[in-house]
């Protein structure tokens, strides 16, 4: 163990696709522009642990103009949650933009953060964003209710965040559908109201005390207490005509600058998991495991020691989970995407990919503006791609 050394890099793979920028994502930022001039707040949500990597130029032109705030989502997975180092660069960062953190609701990360466990982490970073955003619409009294468009890359905790958000802040269900995978979301939603207007509150008292009524809780001597309706639900302060988000498809960037940034999106769940072979992002998640635990205790020294060679862990991982072939043999392939979503739930450490420093946003910048040219031949070679795809139909 004490001959171990961490590889210090991962080779670069020229061969490693580019893109992911797809068809829905090209309509949906069409749609979003044509409905910016009905949308009083843009919420912009990024991934915490790529706060980079996640950040995509093409909203900055899009959505010019528009008040935002920027909420970087699982910020459990990125770190113990008192370790606050990089939540003060990254809110210096987007100065003075607004900036708030959310943890996995539903506690994926159930455990990892201390004082009061994932769940209750989540609804108090969920809380918070709701009192924002009922500050913002106060500010601005609207009959017609206040409209907030969420808008991301794929699969950074858009539609997650706004069930939470509906289910604490009027008491209702889910209403968008989330996955584990990119592209559940392909079309702007309309809006579901998240925060209760003026005119609901006494609505909500009913439905309450409808309640009440139901379980037998009332006097006995024909006094009918108001009920009591908990912080965070129905009924709770509501605001002019309420507040409404509209979830949006996810957005990828036009052109990665370099493969190891596609390595951190697909590390993340923004392109799907057969875009990149199994193994060689499991390989990419145990380098970056490695340098971020070593010398301390390695979080797979469960399944074998530390190493830098991925088909000795992933065979490990495949004896001791049960991932095997026929005649007995490892399956490396399945037990690479289990190794990958058990970190991505946080159970094989939690730490942030992207390198953050204070002038890593604005080397981030000049480099988004020499990528430009790169941006325009990927537009070409997708164009060249239909042309190829329309020409072949026309053969057959």
């Amino acid at each position: 163990m004490s001959s171990f050394i961490p590889r210090t890099a991962f080779p670069p793979l020229p061969s490693l696709p580019r893109s992911y920028f797809l068809g829905h994502h090209k309509s949906g930022l069409q749609k979003m522009k044509s409905l910016l001039s009905t949308i009083d707040l843009v919420l912009e949500c990024r991934d915490y642990r790529i706060p980079l990597t996640s950040r995509n130029p093409l909203f900055e032109d899009a959505l010019e103009g528009k008040p935002r705030v920027i909420v970087y989502t699982h910020r459990d997975l990125g770190g113990h949650i008192r370790d606050k180092r990089v939540e003060d660069v990254v809110s210096r960062w987007h100065e003075p933009v607004p900036v708030l953190y959310t943890a996995c609701v539903g506690g994926a990360a159930e455990g990892l953060l201390g004082g009061g466990g994932g769940e209750k982490a989540g609804r108090k970073s969920v809380a918070k964003v709701l009192a924002f955003l009922r500050e913002h619409a106060e500010k601005e009294w609207k009959l017609v209710g206040h409209r907030v468009m969420v808008v991301g890359m794929p699969n950074v905790g858009k539609s997650t965040l706004l069930n939470a958000l509906r289910v604490q802040g009027v008491g209702k269900g889910k209403a968008a559908r989330a996955g584990a995978q990119p592209g559940v979301t392909r079309k702007v939603g309309t809006g579901v109201k998240i925060i209760a207007s003026e005119d609901d509150e006494g609505e909500a008292d009913d439905r309450a005390l409808e309640k009440r009524r139901e379980k037998g809780d009332e006097s006995r001597s024909g006094f009918t207490p108001k009920p009591k309706i908990e912080k965070g639900h129905a009924g709770v302060k509501g605001v002019g005509g309420g507040v409404y988000l509209l979830d949006t498809p996810g957005v990828f960037i036009p052109y990665v600058p370099d493969s190891e940034a596609m390595m951190r999106l697909a590390l993340c769940g923004s392109v799907k998991d057969t875009i990149i072979p199994p193994v060689m992002l499991a390989d990419y998640l145990l380098h970056r495991i490695n340098l971020a635990f070593f010398p301390g205790p390695s979080p797979y020294a469960e399944y074998c020691p530390p190493t830098n060679d991925i088909v000795q862990l992933l065979e490990a991982i495949a004896r001791k989970t049960g991932r095997l072939s026929k005649g007995g043999t490892a399956d490396t392939e399945a037990a690479a995407l289990w190794m990958i979503q058990r970190w991505r739930n946080g159970h094989l450490g939690t730490f942030v990919l992207d390198d953050v420093k204070e002038e890593s946003l604005q080397a981030r910048k000049i480099e988004e503006e020499g990528l430009q040219p790169s941006m325009n031949q990927a537009r070409k070679a997708d164009k060249e791609r239909r042309r190829e795809k329309g020409r072949a139909r026309a053969i057959t």
